[in-house]
């Protein structure tokens, strides 16, 4: 009989529509170990079941405790063979876990070039791929230089962050002044502002490196936008992936040499049609993006995931018959039609209706749906639907 693998997955409870990657694991053979600071009798019953043991830490941000419980299942259950959380908030802890306790995967000598962005920026000139300029800046005088070499208006961001907070659009001296006053005490990046529209591209890569799957996700706005202005918004998993875009997205995953893991680059497409790379999440998109990928694509992507982890092969193609976008709703305004009407209007398209968790609804709104779709076109006619109001 084959010793099932260990893999120790962290936070499994969180987000919640990531709960089915350890669901598959457990599925496929897995010994599935969870840590997480969620008592045991407030995790999902489906999730408990799926679950080998878990190992409730008061504190995930106490390194201390996080490794006692990766120490308590090694010492268990032997050697470690993976450990995961799929979420660029632990990325760097993940990666101190496995440094220590020699587990494959991202450890601490490979993490820079995955999470500072202007480390990410190196990568993509030495590579040749056309880029945002952009460098760190450690002071006034250093910004005010960079700006005036630049012009306004500029992205200031941190060097190491996630998704779209703590991110400035900085359009004058003013704007410049506020950010200096509210600045929290960490390194930021600033680059110029590009004109243009945020497509990404996302996948998954075997053990060797091989990019066995792929997709991408276009949006009606910058996140950046959403968040600032409080706006509904729409983004969709395209059906269609222009050749230039598969091109560059393939050319920037060997650049980064990524195995074994999710992958999230964006790019800016200008209204010239130019394509210029933005930044790399190396762990699935977020949000309910895998959800719309496997709408998308016909597929289950977690179950994919736990079996290219244990044989090292992808089980499905890479077609993609529909258009699958998230549309979403914001407290406050009066809508013309209510969430029944939606849902009888669109019996045939809608997917899904989700009431998302207070963590994630600057950018992903209080609710929202999910339909498939043959075009773009019928995308907007949707969107258009659900967003109007008086």
């Amino acid at each position: 009989m084959t010793t099932p693998l260990n893999f120790v997955i962290i936070s499994p409870h969180f987000p919640p529509n990531f709960e089915p990657f350890t669901l598959r694991l457990h599925e496929t053979g897995f010994r599935t170990l969870g840590i997480g600071d969620c008592p045991y009798d407030q995790l999902s019953p489906s999730l408990r079941a799926a679950l080998t043991e878990y190992y409730r830490v008061d504190d995930m941000e106490d390194y201390n405790q996080m490794y006692k419980a990766v120490a308590y299942f090694a010492f268990k259950y032997g050697k470690i063979d993976r450990l995961e959380s799929h979420n660029e908030y632990w990325l760097l802890q993940d990666a101190q876990l496995r440094t220590d306790f020699n587990i494959p995967g991202y450890k601490n000598k490979d993490v820079d070039v995955i999470k500072y962005k202007s480390k990410m920026k190196e990568v993509f000139l030495k590579n040749n791929i056309p880029v945002a300029y952009g460098q760190l800046v450690k002071d006034k005088a250093s910004t005010y230089e960079l700006v005036k070499k630049l012009g306004y208006p500029v992205i200031i961001k941190p060097d190491s962050g996630v998704g779209a907070s703590d991110t400035y659009k900085v359009e004058n001296d003013a704007d410049l002044e506020s950010f200096f006053q509210n600045k929290r005490p960490v390194d930021y990046f600033l680059e110029e502002y590009i004109e243009g529209d945020i497509v990404t591209f996302d996948g998954l890569t075997d053990q060797n490196g091989k990019v066995v799957f792929y997709s991408s996700l276009v949006y009606d706005q910058p996140a950046l936008e959403t968040v600032a202005a409080a706006r509904n918004m729409y983004f969709y998993q395209a059906r269609e992936i222009p050749a230039d875009l598969k091109k560059l997205g393939l050319k920037s995953v060997a650049a980064f040499k990524i195995s074994e893991r999710f992958f999230h680059f964006e790019f800016f497409r200008t209204r010239d049609g130019k394509l210029y790379a933005l930044e790399l999440n190396c762990r699935p998109p977020g949000g309910p993006s895998i959800d719309l990928m496997n709408h998308a694509h016909q597929i289950d992507l977690f179950k994919a995931y736990a079996v290219l982890v244990k044989e090292n092969r992808f089980i499905y193609g890479n077609d993609c018959p529909y258009n699958s976008v998230y549309v979403s709703r914001r407290k406050g305004p009066i809508y013309l039609h209510s969430v029944e009407d939606i849902k009888a209007k669109y019996a045939e398209e809608l997917k899904d209706y989700q009431e998302v968790p207070p963590d994630f609804a600057d950018i992903m709104g209080d609710i929202g749906f999910v339909f498939n779709t043959k075009t773009v076109e019928k995308i907007k006619e949707i969107s258009a639907y659900v967003h109007a109001s008086k």
